[in-house]
C-alpha cells in the first residue's frame, strides 16, 4: 500500500493536518475495491484530487476516469449526458452518442457536485450503482456498464433528503464509504505553508521574485476564515505576487486583498422560510386580539360590580388585582389605602374617577342583571372566524379586489384565499 507521504507529493498535496491525512488514508484504503465513495467538504477544500487518488490505486487505473460536473450541465440535456442519445430522440439529436457511463466502462465516473442532480437523473444513477444498467435517451435496450462511482458534493446532503431534493436511498449508495475533507480554517498549520507554494508557483510563472510575508502578515493570514478555502488562498497569493512592487508583505498589504475582513465571525444564520414570518405574524395579531377580548371582559365584571354594589371604595378594595390588570401603572398605600401612582392620562386626577362610574337607572334590578348577563355571553362569543373575515375583507378593500396581492399581504396562497372568499360568500 502507497503511503500517505508518498500520495501527496505524486499528486501535489500540501499540508500535514491530521484530518487531511485522514481523508488520504481512506482513500488510499478504499481505491482498490470498487466500493462507490462519497466525498464531502466546502467549496474549494480540493475535493478533486480524492478521485484522482482512488482511480490512480485501483485495478482500474488504465480504465478512463472521466469528471462530470453536474451543476454545469442544464436539466434538459443531464440524462443525454450520462447514459447517451439515440439519434432522433430529441430535437438536435442528429446522431447517436454514448453517454459517460458508456464510455468510461471498466473505469471510473466521477460525479462533482452530484447533490445538484435532478430526480429523475438521480432514478437513473441509482440503477447504474443496484444493477450495472442504464437505458439510452429514446431506446428501449438496457445496456451494461462496469464502471466504479466516485462523487463528490458541498451540499448538506441530509438537509437534502429532508426538503425532498435528493433521495435518501441514492445517498446510501453513494456513502458507502465517506470522505471528508477539512475546511481551510481547520487547518491553520497548512494556510502559510500553502501561501509560500502559491506564491513560488507564481514567482516562477511571472518570472519574477517570490513575496514574502512578514510575522504581523501570517498570524493575520492564519485567523482570516476562509470562505473560499484553498481556492480564495491561492487567488490571493496570484493578485499579491502581481500587483505589489514590494515583495515584502505587511498586514496593512495584506488586509487589502482580504474581503469582508470584520464580518468573518460566526453568525447565527435562522433558517426560518417567508412564510414561516407570515404565520408568526398572524400568531402575534391572534394573541393581541384574544388579550383584547380578556381585558374588555374584566372591565365588564368590573362594572357589573359597581353596578351591584354602588360603592366605589369597596368594590377598589376587593377588585385591586383586577383593577391593576386593567389599568397597569398604580399602586396602593396598605397604611393609608390611598392611590400613589395614576395612569397619565390628563382626564383622570385619580384612580377613583375611574371607578365613579354613573350607573344607569335601572328600574328592575333582577331583570337589568340577567340581560347585562346576556350581552357580556354574546360579545364572548366572538370567534377567530369572524376575525378572519374582517382581516380578508380589509385587505381585500386595501388591494382594491386583487387576489393575489391581499393573499401575499394574509401570508396564504391564492388559492387558499379564493377557498375562503366563496366560503364567507364575499
Amino acid at each position: 500500500m502507497e503511503s500517505i507521504q508518498a500520495t501527496k507529493q505524486r499528486f501535489g498535496i500540501i499540508g500535514n493536518d491530521p484530518k487531511l491525512n485522514r481523508s488520504i488514508e481512506k482513500a488510499i484504503q478504499v481505491a482498490p475495491t470498487d466500493i462507490s465513495v462519497l466525498i464531502v467538504g466546502e467549496s474549494g477544500v480540493g475535493k478533486e484530487s480524492m478521485p484522482k487518488i482512488v482511480h490512480s490505486l485501483s485495478h482500474r487505473k488504465h480504465g478512463k476516469l472521466i469528471a462530470v460536473n453536474c451543476g454545469a450541465i442544464p436539466e434538459g440535456t443531464i440524462d443525454s449526458e450520462l447514459f447517451g442519445h439515440e439519434k432522433g430522440a430529441f430535437t438536435g439529436a442528429t446522431t447517436t452518442r454514448n453517454g459517460y457511463f458508456e464510455e468510461a466502462n471498466g473505469g471510473t465516473v466521477f460525479l462533482d457536485e452530484v447533490g445538484e442532480l435532478p430526480l429523475t437523473t438521480q432514478v437513473r444513477l441509482l440503477r447504474v450503482l443496484e444493477n450495472k444498467e442504464f437505458i439510452k435517451v429514446g431506446s428501449s435496450k438496457v445496456q451494461k456498464t462496469d464502471v466504479r462511482i466516485v462523487a463528490a458534493t458541498n451540499v448538506n446532503m441530509f438537509e437534502a433528503i429532508k426538503k425532498g431534493k435528493f433521495r435518501e436511498d441514492l445517498y446510501y449508495r453513494l456513502s458507502t464509504i465517506e470522505i471528508g475533507l477539512p475546511p481551510l480554517r481547520e487547518r491553520k498549520g497548512d494556510i502559510h505553508l500553502l501561501f509560500r507554494k502559491f506564491a513560488s508557483d507564481f514567482a516562477t510563472k511571472y518570472k519574477m521574485p517570490t513575496i514574502r510575508l512578514e510575522d504581523d502578515a501570517v498570524f493575520l493570514l492564519e485567523k482570516y476564515h476562509w470562505n473560499g478555502n484553498i481556492r480564495q488562498l491561492r487567488n490571493v497569493a496570484e493578485q499579491i505576487s502581481v500587483l505589489e512592487q514590494n515583495r515584502s508583505v505587511t498586514t496593512l498589504t495584506l488586509r487589502n486583498y482580504l474581503p469582508n475582513l470584520g464580518s468573518n465571525l460566526p453568525a447565527v444564520v435562522s433558517d426560518k422560510s417567508p412564510d414561516s414570518d407570515f404565520k408568526n405574524e398572524r400568531e402575534i395579531l391572534y394573541k393581541v386580539l384574544f388579550d383584547m377580548k380578556s381585558d374588555l371582559s374584566d372591565l365588564k365584571k368590573l362594572t357589573l360590580e359597581l353596578m351591584k354594589n354602588g360603592d366605589a371604595k369597596e368594590v377598589q378594595k376587593d377588585n385591586e388585582s383586577l383593577i391593576n390588570k386593567i389599568y397597569g401603572n398604580t399602586s396602593v398605600d396598605n397604611e393609608s389605602e390611598e392611590v400613589t401612582k395614576y395612569p397619565e392620562e390628563p382626564y383622570a386626577e385619580s384612580k377613583s374617577e375611574y371607578l365613579q362610574i354613573e350607573a344607569p337607572v335601572v328600574q328592575n334590578v333582577e331583570e337589568d342583571k340577567y340581560h347585562f348577563a346576556e350581552e357580556v355571553e354574546e360579545e364572548e362569543t366572538l370567534s377567530l372566524q369572524d376575525k378572519e373575515l374582517e382581516l380578508i375583507k380589509k385587505s381585500l378593500e386595501r388591494h382594491k379586489g386583487k387576489r393575489k396581492l391581499a393573499a401575499e399581504e394574509l401570508g396564504i396562497s391564492e388559492r387558499t384565499l379564493y377557498r375562503k372568499i366563496k366560503q364567507y360568500d364575499l
